[in-house]
């Protein structure tokens, strides 16, 4: 008697790495290869924040800010599928969000495709969240809104002194609405964001790398023309990838392993499919100081 064991077929993991000039067509192929956001839609309440990074004034041929151009490719795509779409952020320690937004050119895109921008500081109506099995924060306050629609991060290529790479995952680090967020660093930022992903992570995530950032960051340092994107349903798969681009190991990046302890997505390169460009043909060893 033969016995015959099946064996479970784990599917892997789909990430989308285009390499391509600064063009909305890059953008948009991004996004299809890492499976579209059609599936992403949540019965009647069929809306859509996209959540960027304005932590300076900056424009996105520094490395600091998400390219408005991304944003608008977004929009388009999302507007394809939900019926209300959001550009949020919320204010930094120095910057305000309403006034970055006009700087970086990100509220011209807004008013051109009809999307509102929102401060997430100015939002009134609030909810609490309790963390299951914290870091450092039990609960978190952040918006309604937040919580209520699909959450896209239109993240930034950078590295980050604290955390060693800002990227998709630490985007939503921005969800907190409070301006003043130094308090959070003094608890381990890197722990708090593993909290936060824990409850809010994003649905689908975009890296710009059109322009990105090495040195200390993530508002020092030397802005790198890489004409990259990336894109992936998967947080901390998307976030993984950036981190072999930039020939950094994931596993030393604290809130991409701790996210991937706690299930929240793969880190495993060989459990990855990197769709469209090869890391090995694109990477280049970011300076970290």
């Amino acid at each position: 008697m033969v016995l015959v064991h099946a064996l479970r077929v784990h599917a892997m993991v789909p990430v989308a790495l285009v390499k391509g000039p600064r063009t909305l067509e890059t953008v948009y192929k991004a996004i299809e290869l890492a499976g579209g956001l059609k599936d992403l839609a949540k019965g009647s309440e069929n809306r859509a924040v996209i959540k960027v990074n304005f932590i300076s004034i900056r424009t996105y041929d520094t490395g600091v800010t998400t390219d408005p151009l991304v944003v608008e490719a977004l929009i388009n795509k999302a507007r394809e599928v939900f019926t209300e779409v959001f550009v949020v952020e919320s204010d930094a320690n120095m910057t305000n969000a309403d006034e970055a937004c006009r700087a970086t050119g990100m509220q011209k895109v807004c008013d051109e495709t009809g999307v509102r921008f929102i401060n997430l500081g100015r939002e009134k109506e609030k909810v609490k969240l309790r963390v299951p099995d914290a870091e450092v924060l039990s609960e978190i306050t952040v918006p309604r809104l937040v919580t209520d629609c699909v959450r896209i991060s239109a993240a930034k290529l950078k590295t980050h002194n604290e955390v060693g790479a800002t990227l998709g995952m630490k985007n939503m680090f921005g969800l907190l609405p409070e301006k003043f967020k130094f308090r959070y660093h003094l608890k381990n930022i890197s722990k708090v964001v593993v909290d936060i992903n824990k409850v809010l992570p994003p649905h689908f995530t975009v890296i710009d790398g059109f322009y990105a950032l090495e040195g200390s960051g993530p508002t020092s340092g030397t802005p790198v023309k890489m004409d990259l994107v990336m894109a992936g349903k998967d947080p901390v798969a998307v976030d993984a990838t950036a981190c072999r681009v930039m020939e950094i190991d994931p596993m030393e990046i604290h809130h991409i392993k701790r996210a991937h302890e706690n299930g929240l997505g793969e880190i495993e390169e060989a459990k990855i499919e990197i769709i469209g460009s090869n890391i090995e043909d694109v990477k280049r060893r970011f300076r970290r100081d």
